[in-house]
């Protein structure tokens, strides 16, 4: 398996593909498998050379247990460490959820890096571990209790991958975070958002979206947060017009 290491903690990534580099970050609890399973990687791998990370505490990265490993910062860095091992100097960047989030992360630690943003499911709000419905979870029942609350049926490999998880690391990795506010209207870059609207990230996305300079914003009709990962066919016709106009501006 390929890594990279930075300061110490190992990122584990997958390389699929040739063309212009598209970085795939997974949601939590989640890991870069799915981007397989889901039809991501063959649909976008005849374009794009694709780089997936699993991010730090999940699939097969290191997974530290201790709260400070987890910050904004950090989760950026992992991503910028694997590009550097690849020497990829800049790239596109798609995200789900949490993996979303570190998409707003990149933009704020590491701007220059990125060409496009495509951030699916995830807000530029701040973000409390207290009352996290995940973090009830994972203390009542450990990574068994992760597939009910995706709230979704689920193939049977998926649902293996989530209980899978090391919910010490997950709930470490369920840090308070301030959001990016200040870093919203700074975002130059071409940024495609997009929700499914029985999604409670939804309205976030919609006030989010809404402090963004260069950016299109995506409804996917009835879809809760879980479908838009999983629902590719919705999601990925978007993905293609959204590159499509990147590589035609640059």
């Amino acid at each position: 398996m390929p890594y990279a290491d930075n300061d110490g903690i190992r990122i584990h990534y997958e390389i699929e593909g040739q063309g212009p580099p598209l970085i795939l970050q997974h949601g939590f609890s989640d890991s870069l498998e799915s981007w397989y399973e889901f039809g991501y990687v063959d649909a976008l791998r005849r374009d794009h050379q694709l780089i997936l990370i699993d991010a730090r505490g999940h699939g097969a990265s290191d997974k530290p247990h201790h709260t400070a490993a987890y910050t904004k910062q950090l989760q950026a860095s992992d991503v910028v460490a694997v590009m550097d091992k690849q020497t990829i100097p800049r790239a596109d960047y798609m995200g789900y959820s949490m993996g979303g989030r570190i998409g707003f992360a990149m933009a704020e630690y590491a701007p220059e890096r990125v060409c496009s943003l495509l951030i699916g499911g995830a807000a530029g709000i701040g973000l409390s571990r207290i009352g996290h419905p995940f973090l009830k979870a994972l203390r009542a029942h450990g990574s068994e209790g992760i597939p009910e609350i995706w709230g979704v049926p689920l193939t049977p490999s998926h649902r293996e991958r989530l209980r899978a998880n090391d919910s010490k690391a997950l709930d470490a990795c369920l840090a308070d975070n301030l959001g990016y506010a200040d870093v919203l209207p700074t975002m130059t870059m071409a940024c495609l958002v997009y929700a499914g609207t029985a999604d409670p990230i939804y309205p976030l996305a919609e006030a989010t979206v809404a402090e963004m300079p260069n950016v299109t914003f995506i409804t996917l009709p009835g879809l809760a947060h879980a479908e838009g990962m999983l629902r590719s066919d919705l999601v990925l016709p978007h993905v293609f017009e959204f590159l499509s106009s990147v590589k035609s501006a640059s």
